[in-house]
């Protein structure tokens, strides 16, 4: 569990500098392990890198050695058994082994090789479609926030606790290599308030020969620590933020403080550089037309693709959320690059979310039930967020093991649509206003604050409220899609559901 550590761990971060090269890849992971045996007290990873650079780089850009990154990850392609070799050797000298995915394609390979966590990289910390994948899998998962700030940090780590992940945030920054007045270590101190349950690591880029900052961050409690890892030799050079066995002999036996890296105490925002935005940046994937699509489409995943260089202005997978609909302006082209301003507009939910959330907390108010701060919350829109007024309700899971508690408000004139279980029996307690139940085929009913009315197993059920009403619904256990709908269009609809986890303050 990556929450309670039993020892502290140092993630040694390979990424390219295995230079495309088996042995020289192999002698890095030795060299390593000369001084890591040295200190039984902590727990030692190596970390790597997957990308499909057939897809990861646009088809129109995969011979662009002017482009850096391009230049970069083409020259040290490696097949995928070096990887194998890699991870073989590390595990074999008492290494654990973590790999980030840059592309959703990899997220599977990750698992399928076997890595014991999955890392999410800064420039991939808000890009929801992979974020949507690596959630799919069971790995724990540690993810670096450079160029993020607090706001997007809470909504991932929101989405991640909403998933009931095993997960680490780290305090980067995005400059290689980091000068000590950008170092912003005082953030650590932050994160760590406001995330009090959540592991708070640092990833850092400063100058190798500088072993301050990893003894100030020891002192502010963090207990997971990465650092890029390379070996000099007559045929490959290192970079300037790469850290040599010598240096990190020296890095592991350093506890000093270094008052000026602390940078700002208590920051109230998060603060990073143009330059770390715009190294983020060059390494964002952007979004594509992956088909033609037609002026006033909406741009939903079967006709988007993701991939790098981006050009300016143009839309990055860091933007696409449930909570965004891009449409078409014009009339767009396979491979074409898609434009806000230029070839399309977006349309933001995150306030129709908020606003609706407004109207159900009235409700909650009016009735005196009282609701946990942070509770499990779904948002169900069956026929689209649009018309949620009309056809859908909220609901706020309390408990869900062998029994289930729920809450089910909804709002005055707000049908829910008819649907039965075949797993779940449940009894519908009304609490608060007039709800008009239908069950089967007999008449609708209405029921008022204090009645109670069980619903079996296979009974088909419809209601809804003239007044908005709150419905105590307890049940056995909820099981995933044990909800089958009448109206086959509401199961087609696959984003007829909206989960949040915080609630207002009460």
């Amino acid at each position: 569990m990556l929450t309670n550590l039993e020892k502290p761990l140092i993630i040694l971060e390979m990424a390219n500098n295995h230079m495309g090269d088996k042995e020289h890849g192999l002698k890095i992971i030795n060299e390593f392990y000369n001084v890591t045996k040295n200190f039984p007290q902590y727990d030692f990873a190596f970390k790597f890198q997957y990308r499909q650079l057939d897809t990861f780089i646009h088809p129109d850009y995969k011979d662009r050695m002017d482009i850096k990154y391009v230049k970069r990850f083409t020259e040290t392609k490696i097949p995928n058994e070096f990887f194998m070799s890699f991870k073989k050797e590390a595990e074999k000298l008492g290494f654990k082994t973590l790999c980030t995915p840059f592309d959703n394609e990899s997220v599977s390979k990750v698992v399928n090789d076997g890595f014991k966590y999955i890392k999410i990289a800064s420039c991939s910390f808000t890009d929801w479609p992979l974020l949507e994948e690596i959630t799919k899998q069971n790995l724990p998962i540690v993810a670096s926030t450079a160029g993020a700030t607090f706001e997007e940090i809470d909504r991932v780590v929101t989405f991640l606790e909403n998933r009931k992940k095993d997960f680490a945030i780290m305090h980067c920054v995005a400059e290689y290599p980091t000068l000590n007045d950008s170092q912003q270590l005082n953030t650590i101190d932050t994160l760590k308030e406001r995330y009090k349950n959540i592991q708070i690591g640092l990833s850092t880029h400063e100058d190798p020969a500088d072993t301050t900052n990893i003894g100030i961050a020891v002192g502010k409690g963090v207990r997971i620590f990465e650092k890029h890892v390379g070996v000099k030799t007559d045929k490959y050079a290192i970079n300037g933020y790469s850290i040599t066995p010598t240096q990190f002999e020296k890095w592991m036996n350093t506890l000093n403080n270094a008052f000026i890296a602390c940078g700002e105490i208590n920051p109230k925002k998060r603060a990073f550089t143009e330059k770390a935005r715009a190294s983020l940046l060059d390494l964002r994937r952007a979004v594509f037309a992956k088909t033609d699509i037609k002026k006033g489409e909406i741009l939903t995943d079967d006709k988007i693709f993701y991939a790098i260089p981006r050009t300016t202005g143009q839309v990055q997978a860091n933007d696409v959320s449930k909570y965004t609909d891009f449409i078409a302006d014009t009339d767009i082209k396979t491979n074409e690059a898609i434009i806000l301003g230029k070839n399309s507009h977006k349309v933001e939910k995150r306030e129709r979310v908020h606003s609706i959330l407004k109207n159900v907390q009235k409700i909650v108010d009016e009735s005196g039930v009282k609701v946990p701060q942070k509770i499990d919350i779904e948002i169900s829109h069956h026929y689209g967020i649009d018309r949620f007024e009309e056809v859908g309700c909220t609901l706020f899971t309390f408990i869900n093991r062998e029994y289930c508690k729920k809450l089910i408000v909804s709002l005055a004139g707000q049908k829910h649509p008819t649907q039965y279980h075949k797993e779940k029996e449940e009894a519908f307690h009304i609490l608060h206003g007039t709800v008009m139940l239908k069950i089967n085929d007999e008449p609708e009913k209405e029921y008022l604050p204090g009645d109670i009315v069980v619903i079996e197993r296979g009974m088909k059920h419809s209601f809804w409220s003239p007044t908005g009403s709150i419905i105590e619904e307890i049940s056995s256990t909820h099981i995933k899609n044990d909800s089958f709908y009448i109206d086959e269009n509401i199961l087609k609809n696959k984003n007829r559901k909206t989960q949040i986890t915080y609630w207002f303050n009460n």
